[in-house]
């Protein structure tokens, strides 16, 4: 399971006073859109929270949509590795309260929600979705994982937001973090921006250490890959 962000040299990974504040961080460089392509092309299953389906209206979770120039590409890589011709989208919403006429969905998409948001999104979600619900008021991530791999979905890829990492953290169940780093300096005034990891606090009791298993250079970006190691509970 490996989680993809770009964000700006000051921490910043998540405006919520822009909408799809992603291309706005990285200009839509094209190092950098490369990459969100090679994940999607790798991945069995793209996980995201409902946050980032409402902030990113008219999205697909696909390579082609990120870099539409590698195509034919990105189709030989997953035919290479016994995908399926697209990820599987798998949407994390707890109470069910999404737009289920956004193009990802009908495209085709797995709920993964709980039984109160299961009942909301039963009767109207396309027959391309599935829903799977969970005891609880909040969707449990280890669950959900292993649900999902139960059914297939192998390699996941996470472009969930800085809540749902800080909860893949909390379940140790996040392995690399593919970051790229763009020469902006998104600034805050408030609460509205977010870092890498929200909801959850790590240090100094918790420690988890990343070791960097690649970095790149693509003009000014900065294109990094780290290993994640739980390093236990002080």
């Amino acid at each position: 399971l490996y989680a993809n962000f770009v964000q700006s040299i000051d921490g910043v990974v998540a405006m919520t006073d822009v909408e799809s504040s992603g291309p706005v961080l990285s200009g839509k460089n094209p190092a950098d859109r490369f990459v969100m392509g090679l994940l999607r092309a790798s991945a069995d299953a793209v996980l995201v929270g409902a946050g980032t389906l409402r902030d990113t209206p008219g999205h697909h979770w696909t390579a082609d949509h990120v870099f539409p120039d590698l195509r034919d590409q990105w189709a030989s890589l997953r035919e290479s590795l016994g995908a399926t011709p697209q990820p599987r989208l798998a949407l994390v919403t707890s109470t069910g309260a999404v737009d289920v006429e956004h193009p990802a969905i009908r495209g085709g998409a797995t709920f993964l929600t709980t039984i109160a948001g299961a009942g909301r999104l039963t009767e109207i979600v396309p027959r391309s979705c599935e829903v799977k619900a969970f005891l609880g008021d909040r969707v449990p991530l280890a669950e959900a994982v292993a649900w999902l791999r139960e059914r297939g979905y192998q390699r996941i890829l996470s472009e969930a937001g800085p809540r749902v990492t800080g909860q893949l953290l909390a379940g140790n169940l996040l392995d690399d973090v593919f970051l790229t780093v763009s020469p902006v300096l998104a600034g805050r005034d408030g609460t509205g921006r977010l870092g890498l990891v929200e909801g959850v606090e790590l240090l100094p009791r918790r420690r988890v250490e990343a070791k960097l298993a690649s970095a790149r250079a693509g003009a000014d970006f900065l294109m990094l890959r780290y290993a994640l190691h739980e390093m236990g509970t002080v």
